[in-house]
């Protein structure tokens, strides 16, 4: 259960479409069910160095999109508000920190994927620059070993 004040607040939930996801926004939905607030679901887009960042990346884009509706389905089912939106940057932790900041989230909810590198569980780059840099609370679910063994 979320303690922090949430009352009329927003909840960012970045998705990028894994299937972990799902839960993140089931619990973030009767997270702003509860508190009353607002969720916000961003989709990043992250545009490799060689590419100008204004990049039209329609694949992408077309993923972006079902994430996102796929979202918006979800708060509906909850009754929850929700708005969406889809951003390009070089980093997708570097963007999830600024949207956070600039639209004044209350929380951030994101999920990281099981994988493993040097035989060493590994959360990549985006989830520990989030940890490290965000000025709001952030919870991380990582699902349970016997769902991702399957």
């Amino acid at each position: 259960m979320v303690e922090t004040n949430l009352i009329d607040g927003t909840i960012l939930v970045p998705l990028c479409g894994k299937v972990s996801e799902t839960e993140v926004l089931r619990q973030a939905a009767l997270a702003a069910k509860r508190n009353k607030a607002k969720l916000y679901v961003v989709h990043v887009i992250v545009v490799k160095q060689q590419l100008p960042l204004e990049s039209e990346m329609p694949k992408e884009v077309i993923v972006g999109e079902k994430v996102l509706a796929d979202a918006e389905r979800i708060a509906h089912e909850h009754g929850v508000r929700i708005e969406t939106g889809m951003l390009q940057a070089r980093s997708a932790g570097v963007a999830i920190v600024e949207e956070a900041t600039d639209r004044q989230a209350d929380l951030i909810m994101m999920a990281v994927n099981f994988r493993t590198r040097l035989g060493e569980f590994n959360m990549g780059k985006t989830v520990p620059y989030v940890l490290k840099n965000a000025q709001c609370p952030v919870w991380i679910y990582r699902d349970s070993l016997n769902r991702i063994q399957q």
